[in-house]
């Protein structure tokens, strides 16, 4: 097997900057621009390095057939499957694809001279070319995780490379191989895929020629890609099918998939097993009249809708099909949940009860009824809901965790009976418990720390972020000397969502518009995933209304502070500033045991941390080659230091478990979301290396004066490092070398450590600036003493005059 050329300083690896020009490769390119990205969904590749997929096929009018079984076949043979499909074609009208249209959701037209244009496509890291004669008959989502090179089934012929499938990297096609694709030689493609090292062969079942197959010979079981049409250029990659030249098995395969609309959308939404969201939404809808759609085809795809966030579509749909119907309590379940993300609590409430009937679900509705009555301030009834939940299904995690929550009675910010109300601050922040994540334990007490010692109930009024503001809770508010709404990444909108605010702080605009204290929003970030869909509307008008009433407005990373003021009008974008995170202050905050370098009273220890929430979002096709890579890496820097895990959640040690199956490492595990905040510190203190996914599992050990390698799956994480101008501390999670990356930067900061730990101090200085003059203006605007007053005022270092730091992605050849 050829090994596929790696990035070099000609050809380096990953995508561009963000705002920054990719350099065009050797070769003429299909003058075609890049898609744009989907209508609300999240766009930040260039910052996490998050690869751009699509599936492609040739076609002319004479072809369109053959794509049409293609696209059933594909979306079939692989539900959970549905990345762009690009149709190459010599210029047809765009009504030639309406037919396709229908077939699949991302369908991407695009005109190219001759097939072989396919090399010389723009806006993709990996295209999967198949033929329009192609029928899938088993999954192809092993191809999306291919990385390196042009993977196809050798044809045999020296001069032709592949029949009807090639898995083509963009990034690492040579100039050679563009300079042949753009004269339409394809003997040539082949020779320089060859010459160029380019090839990966496939095995076989990805590509068997329909026309080997003769009389009654039957497809091989094993068979994912049936390609009709004679081996060799041209019918190989597009001519119009010829089923008459296979056997009869294989006239019956691709004849499965001869459907019309009505039955290709029933055969797809009456598969089993999971789909793509999206596919199932295309399929599904519009329901045809009449009310022949199966109650369950409804739920799923209101379920759909309500982990899209389209909370009033799924309940939209679903309000006629439970009217007096008791008997469906999973649907009960799903309308109960997605009115509760509406506010509408009281109707929400109804349908959960009617969801307990049913022993399957009575548990799950339990927890959700105890959620509500939480939000609305009713601890008894929320304990009480908890506690039926428990009787129903005494192992729920769920049930169990509201029940400790509010087993001790009082309402969260009811504690505190010495308090004078016009003493204290409001405190409006996310405050975790129980086995909650570490880091938003942190997070609370070291926003309190910026303006005192003392962070207890006596000065502070406890108020969590996901309650209702209701007309006691206004009162509440207004009690107090003023309100400080954060940290954290609260601007997120799928963390207990809900139609008053359209993020975490559940406050409609008219109760905002009356809150008379002095308002702060402290160090709050703009969470929202990379590829995360989510309804910006709400979600706007209530940050317009935030920041009109907010005396000062502060996000915790520029990053943050660019996104937000786009969803802004101009006259408000001034008003939002940046205020860093004050876990990465702690050294200022809470002075440890720290000495000059750090290095003494450190253990001989590195500490790696995962995060698993949305690992769709984070990981793409990439998280098998993530878990190979970081194994490597650990296997490397476990020479020079012992590897512990870092656990900030219980469901963070899902990397232990696959690090074990899949690679037989083991791992020693510090579960942080049993320690106190104060191990917590002392534990990222000491350890000399953090090599961290959570946004906190860098902030916190960074603000400890430890130094850190961030693992970008989100873009926060980018924006940080950017912040402290040290972009070239993160890695992707896609990186194709992030393994030998890894450890190479590991190795430096443990040979180097001393120096490394004074230039995380350094890094520090800044955001300790900045967060002091911030701090000045706060506790004037809150008639609070300066409890830093006896320190010196720290100097702001300008830029290092090394060279210029290395981004966290090498720039591309090619123009993206």
């Amino acid at each position: 097997m050829n090994t596929p050329a790696e990035p070099t300083a000609d050809r380096p690896a990953g995508p561009v900057h963000p705002g920054e020009p990719a350099p065009e490769a050797a070769g003429d390119r299909a003058a075609v621009d890049a898609p744009a990205a989907p209508e609300a969904a999240d766009d930040r590749r260039a910052v996490t390095g998050k690869r751009r997929i699509a599936f492609a096929a040739y076609t002319d009018e004479d072809r369109m057939t053959g794509l049409l079984v293609l696209l059933r076949s594909l979306a079939l043979s692989d539900p959970a499957v549905c990345e762009d499909f690009l149709v190459l074609h010599p210029g047809l009208p765009d009504s030639a694809f309406d037919a396709a249209r229908r077939l699949h959701p991302r369908l991407v037209p695009r005109p190219a001279g001759a097939p072989l244009d396919v090399f010389r496509l723009t806006g993709y890291d990996t295209v999967v070319a198949l033929a329009p004669g192609t029928v899938v008959l088993g999954p192809l989502a092993p191809l999306l995780a291919l990385r390196t090179g042009v993977a196809v089934v050798p044809s045999g012929s020296p001069d032709v490379p592949y029949g009807g499938l090639a898995v083509i990297q963009l990034r690492d096609v040579t100039a050679p191989v563009l300079g042949a694709a753009a004269r339409g030689d394809e003997a040539a493609v082949g020779r320089a895929l060859r010459d160029e090292g380019l090839l990966v062969p496939l095995a076989s079942r990805y590509d068997v020629p329909a026309g080997h197959l003769y009389d009654d010979t039957p497809v091989p079981d094993s068979t994912v890609v049936l390609r009709f049409g004679a081996a060799g250029s041209t019918e190989g990659h597009g001519a119009a099918p010829l089923p008459s030249a296979s056997s009869a098995p294989a006239r019956a395969a691709r004849e499965r998939y001869e459907l019309d609309d009505e039955a290709f959308r029933a055969a797809y939404c009456a598969l089993p097993g999971p789909k793509h969201p999206e596919l199932l939404l295309h399929c599904a809808l519009p329901f045809p009249d009449g009310g022949r759609t199966p109650v369950d085809l409804v739920r799923q795809v209101a379920e759909v809708h309500r982990q899209q966030g389209r909370h009033d579509e799924a309940v939209a749909l679903l309000t006629p099909v439970v009217a007096g119907r008791p008997d469906l309590p999973r649907c009960h379940e799903t309308l109960g949940t997605s009115l509760m993300a509406l506010s509408r609590y009281e109707e929400a409430e109804t349908h959960l009860l009617l969801a307990t009937v049913s022993p399957d679900f009575a548990a799950r509705a339990y927890g959700q009824l105890a959620r509500l009555a939480w939000l609305l301030g009713r601890t008894e009834d929320a304990r009480g809901y908890a506690l039926d939940g428990l009787d129903a299904d005494p192992t729920d995690a769920n049930c169990h965790a509201w029940y400790v929550r509010t087993r001790s009675g009082p309402v969260p910010g009811l504690s505190g009976d010495q308090a004078v109300p016009g003493e204290q601050l409001a405190h409006i922040a996310l405050f975790a418990d129980g086995q909650e994540n570490a880091g938003d334990k942190v997070l609370p007490e070291a926003v309190r720390m910026c303006f005192g010692p003392d962070t207890g109930p006596a000065r502070w009024y406890e108020r969590s972020v996901h309650r209702l503001v209701d007309e006691p809770g206004l009162e509440e508010l207004n009690a107090r000397r003023g309100i400080v709404v954060g940290g954290g990444g609260l601007f997120l909108p799928d963390t207990a969502p809900n139609g008053n605010s359209g993020w975490q702080w559940n406050i409609p605009d008219a109760v905002l518009a009356r809150i008379t204290a002095p308002l702060a929003v402290f160090a709050v970030g703009y969470n929202v995933f990379d590829g995360q869909r989510y309804r910006r509307e709400r979600f706007a008008a209530s940050l317009r209304a935030l920041v009109e009433k907010s005396a000062f407005f502060g996000l915790r990373n520029q990053g943050s502070v660019e996104r937000v003021r786009e969803l802004l009008p101009d006259g408000l974008r001034d008003r939002v500033r940046y205020q860093p995170c004050p876990t990465t202050v702690a050294r200022h905050l809470d002075p440890g045991p720290d000495g000059p370098a750090g290095a003494e009273q450190r253990d001989d220890t590195v500490l790696v941390n995962c995060a698993y929430d949305r690992a769709g979002l984070r990981f793409g096709h990439d998280y098998g080659h993530f878990l190979g890579e970081t194994a490597a890496a650990v296997r490397a820097i476990s020479e020079r230091a012992e590897v512990r895990y870092a656990a900030h959640m219980p469901a963070d040690e899902k990397f232990v478990h696959d690090l074990r199956r899949e690679h037989g490492i083991t791992l020693p595990v510090e579960p942080l979301y049993l320690f106190s905040n104060d191990r917590i510190r002392e534990l990222y203190r000491r350890t000399r290396l953090v090599i961290g996914m959570r946004g906190h599992a860098g902030m916190i050990p960074f603000g400890c004066g430890t130094p850190i390698i961030s693992l970008v799956s989100h873009p926060k994480l980018a924006y940080f490092l950017s912040d402290i101008e040290r972009p070239e501390w993160g890695l992707s999670v896609h990186d194709r070398s992030l393994g030998a990356r890894l450890a190479e930067r590991a190795a430096q900061v443990l040979d180097h450590h001393p120096a490394a730990v004074v230039d995380v101090h350094g890094r520090q200085e800044h955001l300790w600036s900045v967060t002091r003059a911030n701090l000045g203006e706060l506790q004037s605007l809150f008639g609070l003493p300066d409890p830093f007053s006896g320190r010196p005022v720290p100097h702001v270092p300008g830029p290092r005059p090394a060279e210029p730091a290395r981004g966290l992605h090498l720039p591309d050849t090619r123009a993206k």
